[in-house]
């Protein structure tokens, strides 16, 4: 895989995830988005599905050959791409091929979309003219010939039943409808991203990737849907390569495809280092022990979606200080390109200031002023200065100096550097030569005065 894949994973691209934003007001901020330096905006999945104001509806997809949703349409869509473009940022589209949408309580067959919306296509021909990615209209996307024998998926540790099952809610939910990997799947996926690339998507995020077979990935992801474009995969594991779930769904996946992944085993690390008898050294240098991905095939991150608003994983929301220091490790660090979540309160969790806790994290000035330190010290070597329990000391070649402290107490640190520096966090001077004091709770982001 050559091209963007490799650009964009090695380059200064810090990837704003705008979770269920409307597809108008990202285009609205465009401006706003470059000027704090995010190199793209990963947005919510572009295809028909359900007119509901619930986030989960936008991951139950009724046809791709269509952008019509509760975010907006394909005219909105395009409007998007081209204000993005003209900022000089990136669009990474989210896709969903695993599953289409569990309409069980509306009817009992397997046509998508079903016939209520084909018989819509029919009545409202000029406007689905204009909202059409690819195909006919007036034959449906996919029938029963299409998808896996029903069951739900009980064991999550079974990789077969994983892959093949269907995600439900429980033993009484008929689940999403799991797509079959066959000739006529293959094809309408492909040709929904070379539709998405003809209008200048530059990335794809793989929805549910754990449980797509390596079949059906390495069908659709071909050479030449890849050329000039990143893609990554979401395969939630509970750790990194000692842990069962990353060597039954995570290694394969690595081993058999050149794309990339969210970088859970370095998440589960982060998050154990910055628990009350967890320890800094465990940052030093994660993907020595297996506990990170290389650098060329992370994406990186301090929470993802689905982790505030699944219960499932509200125990890996972090303590909101621990949240800005995680943040400043990854964007700090030497290695893959972070992803920076952000939402319209989805979850209801608002943070300690009493505001809906991740709406407003994308342009805190503390976000901004990590996001040009990463993009200022991106491509310098790191070597660890210092790293004990509670603090770590990463130098970014000439350019940077990253100092954390997790202590609840304030920390001295003396540098060897010959001239004074200033630290973005507060704009602060820091003389050369003399002890720094690191408060507590903090990060520092030191570049040259």
């Amino acid at each position: 895989m050559s091209g963007l894949q490799d650009t964009q994973s090695t380059g200064a691209n810090v990837i704003l995830h705008a979770f269920d934003w409307k597809y108008v007001d990202i285009a609205q901020r465009a401006a706003e988005i470059s000027e704090l330096g995010y190199g793209s905006v990963l947005v919510s999945p572009p295809m028909k599905s359900a007119q509901d104001e619930r986030w989960w509806q936008r991951y139950q997809p009724q046809d791709y050959r269509v952008i019509d949703n509760a975010l907006g349409n394909t005219t909105d869509f395009k409007s998007m791409v081209e204000a993005l473009d003209r900022a000089g940022v990136l669009v990474y589209a989210d896709v969903v091929f695993n599953h289409m949408a569990n309409e069980a309580h509306l009817r009992s067959d397997l046509q998508y979309p079903r016939q209520s919306v084909m018989d819509d296509y029919q009545k409202n021909t000029d406007k689905y003219q204009d909202l059409i990615l690819f195909g006919d209209l007036s034959e449906p996307l996919f029938d029963e010939n299409d998808f896996v024998e029903a069951f739900g998926i009980t064991d999550w540790k079974d990789k077969w039943e994983v892959q093949n099952g269907r995600i439900t809610g429980g033993p009484t939910d008929p689940g999403l409808p799991t797509l079959r990997v066959c000739d006529d799947v293959v094809k309408q996926q492909r040709a929904y991203l070379n539709a998405l690339k003809v209008l200048g998507v530059k990335g794809f995020r793989i929805d549910a990737a754990k449980h797509m077979t390596l079949e059906h990935l390495k069908r659709v992801w071909t050479e030449d849907i890849t050329h000039d474009i990143h893609i990554f995969g979401e395969i939630i594991t509970d750790g990194g390569a000692t842990e069962e779930e990353y060597e039954l769904f995570l290694e394969p996946y690595l081993k058999e495809t050149r794309l990339g992944a969210y970088d859970f085993p370095l998440f589960s690390t982060i998050f154990k280092a910055f628990s009350k008898n967890g320890s800094f050294k465990s940052l030093i240098d994660p993907y020595c022990f297996g506990q990170a991905l290389s650098n060329g095939r992370a994406i990186t991150f301090a929470i993802t979606h689905d982790i505030p608003n699944n219960d499932v994983f509200l125990d890996l929301i972090m303590d909101e200080e621990n949240e800005w220091l995680a943040y400043a490790y990854i964007l700090g660090r030497d290695g893959g390109v972070p992803l920076i979540y952000t939402d319209l309160d989805t979850s209801g969790i608002k943070g300690v200031d009493g505001n809906p806790r991740w709406q407003g994290a994308w342009n805190d000035a503390r976000m901004a002023k990590m996001v040009a330190f990463h993009n200022r010290v991106h491509g310098e070597s790191m070597t660890v200065l210092e790293g004990n329990d509670d603090m770590l000391v990463i130098q970014r070649g000439k350019k940077g100096i990253l100092v954390l402290n997790k202590s609840s107490r304030p920390q001295s640190l003396q540098l060897s550097v010959t001239t004074a520096l200033v630290d973005m966090m507060t704009g602060e001077d820091v003389p050369c030569c003399e002890e720094i004091k690191v408060a507590a709770k903090s990060a520092m982001l030191l570049v040259k005065k």
